[in-house]
């Protein structure tokens, strides 16, 4: 783990207080942080990590097509909780 790691988790868990009450259903908040724990704990990109990250952005691609956030903010949030894992994304 180092900074980058750390403050990105920061990011994830921001955007979590700041719009997840009002933009998230209870159940998409606790994947959002269960993958942003999986990946700030992970000491390698192992099966665990890739499916948080693909699950994160599986929900984010919903929530941009159900218009419920923006194409720009989902974006954002899953290249925090990508910046939160062990390895640089793959795109």
């Amino acid at each position: 783990m180092n900074s980058d790691r750390t403050h990105a988790y920061g990011r994830v868990v921001k955007t979590l207080e700041d719009l997840g009450p009002a933009k998230l259903l209870a159940t998409e908040q606790v994947r959002i942080r269960d993958a942003a724990d999986t990946l700030i704990f992970a000491t390698g990109a192992d099966h665990d990590v890739l499916a948080a990250v693909d699950d994160v952005r599986t929900l984010a691609d919903h929530l941009v097509e159900s218009d419920r956030w923006t194409e720009e903010r989902a974006t954002k949030l899953v290249d925090d909780l990508s910046a939160c894992g062990p390895l640089a994304p793959v795109a």
